[in-house]
């Protein structure tokens, strides 16, 4: 792909806001950089400013390259339109905070993706007492999205939330129970990190099934998509293990660009043909079948539930009522 991506053709209105978490690295550099550079304006969620202003200074210059180029699709104004936002995933305060920030500009918000994620990380618990995974990967987008979801919907008639799972959502098989989410039934030496990231990603497909369940009849779709194996920062999550390092020397060599797993993203996001959309699962830019766990409907409840009242503090009494188990 060359760094292109296929949907270069499709142009963003510059009114259409987009927040993307993670977006100064990886794929979520290059998700928050061509939706940029189609129009959109864009929101880089992350931890560091410092590493958001480095990603924010390459984007600009590799937009004045492809306008150079004469890029199709590409936004001719003379500034992309991209800026930064703290969000710090592994504090529900921090989550929060943003959301509150957010909230007071006043803008619209057309489309969440969620993309930031750590992956085979040691067992720890955040500031909330939460398995790390857990919570960066989904306990606190979901709590970005219930909070943002009541100003999706007054933004227009066509707004996408995309969850960034990945295959190893199929790692979990029943019987499924809620009291091992924290692993708490393990200590820092048996602690399975594949398959308890393999649960993050698939609490993030749950959250697009019960969430879905509820939005039926609004302007919010959401969607979940598997960017296969991506060449990104991956190992900033299992630098405390020498295998797991020198194991991924060796699968990165069959691993994508973050171009390449941008346009996975990219497709759930942009593409006109999946306006109204619901509960897609996408693999290869293609519909795929989840798995069983996923798609138990009592699962799902289960889970809302449980990290329902791991939001308690962060979330209101509306929030509680609207989303509790139905």
């Amino acid at each position: 792909m060359g760094g292109k991506i296929s949907f270069q053709g499709i142009p963003i209105s510059k009114d259409r806001i987009v927040v993307v978490t993670g977006g100064n690295t990886g794929i979520g550099y290059e998700t928050a950089k061509w939706m940029a550079m189609l129009g959109a304006s864009v929101i880089i969620a992350c931890r560091s400013e410092k590493r958001a202003q480095e990603a924010i200074t390459r984007m600009k210059s590799d937009f004045q390259r492809e306008k150079e180029q004469k890029t199709e699709g590409v936004t001719q104004t003379d500034d992309l339109s991209v800026e930064f936002m703290k969000l710090d995933l592994s504090s529900l305060k921090s989550t929060k905070e943003f959301v509150d920030q957010f909230t007071e500009s006043g803008r619209p918000l057309n489309t969440l993706i969620c993309n930031a994620g750590i992956a085979f990380h040691p067992l720890e618990y955040t500031e909330d007492g939460n398995e790390t995974m857990f919570q960066v990967n989904y306990l606190s987008h979901l709590l970005l999205t219930l909070h943002l979801l009541p100003i999706m919907r007054r933004s227009g008639d066509d707004n996408r939330v995309i969850l960034v799972s990945s295959h190893g959502h199929n790692n979990h098989s029943t019987p499924f129970s809620v009291d091992k989410i924290q692993g708490k039934q393990h200590n820092a030496d048996n602690f399975p990190r594949f398959k308890y990231y393999g649960n993050s990603k698939l609490y993030q497909i749950l959250q697009m099934y019960f969430m879905n369940r509820r939005l039926a009849d609004s302007n919010v779709c959401v969607l979940s998509v598997n960017p296969g194996l991506v060449d990104t920062e991956i190992t900033r999550g299992f630098q405390d293990s020498s295998w797991m390092t020198w194991s991924w020397k060796i699968v990165r060599a069959f691993s994508k660009s973050p171009a390449e797993g941008a346009e996975h993203t990219l497709n759930a996001a942009i593409n006109p043909a999946l306006k109204g959309v619901r509960d897609v699962y996408f693999q290869e830019c293609k519909p795929k079948n989840t798995n069983a766990v996923a798609r138990n409907k009592d699962i799902q409840e289960s889970v809302l539930e449980y990290s329902l009242s791991c939001l308690n503090d962060y979330i209101t009494d509306d929030i509680r009522n609207e989303w509790k188990t139905k």
